[in-house]
């Protein structure tokens, strides 16, 4: 597969969903009016990052606020030494020391089992993972112990840039796109993924829009951080 390059041209797929779906398409001024503008590009899409790394804050960030997580990173960094979490920093601490840090249980052996994973060299780097497409990398990455589609797909929407991810799963997405077609339940994964075929090949920043479209409320301003749904 040829070399994929991160991110996309966020005016480019606006004007193309603006285009392809008009009823989403007015959702999308109405968005713009309370934000003051287009969704631009992510900055991240620019940036190096780790993919280990990032899949063991996001193991350890699972079903807690960003505040409490950040809180046990900090501590699980300063035991390790490093503000790097990997198979061989993560390795200094035995099990007794990480569950002191305040990791739980299931997290330890989810860390532990990505920790193995890295070990037998089965989790794709940021150089490899450019050469592989989506269903490829989720399906390298799910195995691990605690990581499943939705936080691969963050981590292909928000890290990577790959323009075309539709996390059929999250409840936000469905609760947006019931909007936009004034459904009387939100549809299911399977129908989702039907109605997403009108966005292609720009599904990922419709679904930026359809959680922002998801959080408006009878009115109040649109909160940017609900869409932030990668860790830095």
């Amino acid at each position: 597969m040829p070399r994929q390059v991160r991110g996309y041209d966020a005016q480019a797929a606006y004007a193309h969903l603006s285009k392809r779906d008009r009823k989403l398409g007015a959702w999308m001024k109405k968005v713009d009016a309370l934000e003051g503008g287009p969704i631009p590009s992510d900055p991240r899409w620019r940036k190096s990052f780790d993919p280990v790394d990032a899949l063991a804050r996001a193991i350890l960030f699972q079903q807690l606020s960003g505040k409490a997580a950040s809180t046990i990173v900090g501590r699980v960094e300063a035991a390790i030494g490093a503000s790097r979490l990997h198979y061989d920093t993560l390795g200094r601490c035995d099990d007794a020391a990480l569950r002191g840090c305040g990791v739980s249980g299931n997290k330890l052996l989810a860390l532990r089992d990505l920790a193995a994973r890295e070990a037998r060299g089965e989790i794709p780097d940021l150089r490899r993972m450019a050469s592989m497409d989506n269903d490829a990398i989720i399906a390298a990455l799910v195995p691990i112990r605690g990581i499943g589609r939705w936080t691969v797909e963050m981590m292909l929407m928000f890290r990577l840039g790959r323009p075309d991810i539709l996390p059929v799963d999250d409840l936000g997405i469905r609760k947006g796109a019931q909007r936009v077609d004034k459904l009387e339940a939100m549809p299911a994964p399977k129908a989702l993924a039907e109605l997403g075929e009108r966005w292609r090949p720009y599904r990922s920043y419709a679904s930026l829009y359809l959680w922002r479209i998801a959080d408006i409320a009878d009115g109040p301003k649109i909160g940017k951080a609900k869409t932030n749904r990668s860790q830095d």
